[in-house]
């Protein structure tokens, strides 16, 4: 919050700026956050969703090393199909927010803003490619891995964040 004294006001004006919206949609295709004050108990659906989402990625073997590194050599499909009915259902459930106006878990609206293309997102796409074939592994299925048990993909977890940091100093600087 600003202040901003002017000679003919008796007290000052307050400019407020939601930098946290401005930030976030910079970076961000959805820029929605809850106002509301809710308990720490009120995560728990997140937290059981997270579980699922974990054991469903186990069974799937979306987490395995060798599958990852069969869908990088072109020798199986398995990988491809998933890959292609996560963005089907991604397109299906962006098309039904819109259409019938949903709301978030919380009762907000959900909005969805456009973002437009820019040629960061290829280099961007290419660097993580290469870490996805080195690594086997990439940010959705990290936690997974190390909850199943091979723990050297810790290395992975501190590396990716280390990279977003290091993004994070750098965006200012990078074309985009």
């Amino acid at each position: 919050m600003e202040t901003l004294n002017t000679s003919s006001a008796t007290s000052p004006v307050v400019l407020e700026h939601d930098t946290d919206f401005e930030v976030r949609s910079e970076n961000a295709m959805c820029v929605n956050y809850s106002k509301l004050d809710k308990p720490i108990t009120s995560l728990l659906k997140y937290a059981v969703a997270g579980m699922v989402f974990g054991i469903v990625l186990v069974k799937a073997e979306v987490i395995s090393w060798y599958r990852i590194q069969e869908m990088f050599r072109l020798q199986s499909f398995h990988m491809y199909g998933l890959i292609g009915s996560a963005v089907a259902v991604g397109m299906l459930s962006v098309w039904l927010i819109k259409k019938f106006n949903l709301k978030s878990i919380e009762g907000e609206p959900i909005k969805l803003e456009p973002k437009k293309f820019n040629k960061g997102q290829i280099f961007g796409g290419l660097l993580f490619g290469f870490g996805w074939a080195l690594t086997g592994a990439c940010p959705g299925p990290l936690f997974a891995q190390i909850g199943y048990g091979a723990t050297v993909i810790i290395v992975t977890l501190l590396s990716a964040i280390a990279g977003t940091w290091v993004y994070g100093k750098l965006r200012p600087k990078l074309p985009h």
